[in-house]
């Protein structure tokens, strides 16, 4: 069982952070956290992959202060590794499809969200720890019980895309280039991605977690 929770957790891991690759390459705007990411990289000139780990050091001590079970293996892949794995396998779609049409944006980023949340439903059930962001929403729902984990991850999402925003404007970029990680895109998956979650957590990674386990 647990080589079963640890191939589970490398692979949601691994598998979301390409998903966010699928995301950056359709440019409807990526999901709120990287939309969150998105601003401070603007505001803070140094490399991606880097500031990804400082940000989430940071809310790693959220975590390890106010309920240390969501940290785990995922967690520490998810701060040592997810940032460079985004960035690689932006840039390997980006040689694939340097000038995407729209029906190439359209399919990436229909790929990008689906794996997403499927991605995070099976690191999430393989509970070996989850990343820093997403510990914020569970810990609020399980811990401090202010609500349901779906309803509490839209608000969570949301403040992030907001954050995003004025951090993007603040490190003087442009309107112009905001549609690019805020957009359609960011906002379907603020409202959807929780619920989405739910759904993969129940149909999907909890029957895999499941799968051949005695009676």
């Amino acid at each position: 069982m647990m080589k079963k929770r640890i191939l589970m957790s490398a692979l949601g891991v691994l598998t979301g952070a390409v998903a966010v690759g699928f995301f950056k390459l359709a440019a409807f705007g990526v999901d709120p956290f990287q939309s969150f990411m998105s601003g401070i990289d603007q505001l803070i000139p140094i490399d991606f992959g880097t500031l990804y780990m400082i940000v989430n050091a940071c809310l790693l001590l959220f975590a390890l202060f106010f309920d240390r079970h969501y940290i785990g293996i995922a967690t520490a892949v998810n701060l040592f590794l997810l940032g460079y794995v985004v960035q690689f396998s932006y840039d390997m779609l980006q040689l694939a499809f340097p000038d995407p049409s729209m029906l190439i944006r359209v399919v990436s980023f229909v790929i990008g969200f689906v794996v997403l949340c499927m991605a995070s439903s099976i690191y999430m059930t393989a509970d070996l720890g989850v990343s820093t962001y997403d510990a914020i929403a569970l810990i609020m729902a399980h811990k401090w019980k202010i609500g349901k984990f779906k309803f509490i991850r839209i608000i969570t999402d949301l403040v992030c895309v907001l954050l995003g925003l004025v951090l993007f404007l603040l490190g003087g970029g442009a309107w112009k280039d905001v549609p690019a990680f805020i957009g359609v895109g960011t906002i379907l998956t603020a409202f959807f991605m929780g619920p989405l979650i739910d759904f993969f957590n129940r149909k999907l990674a909890q029957p895999m977690l499941n799968a051949g386990k005695k009676e």
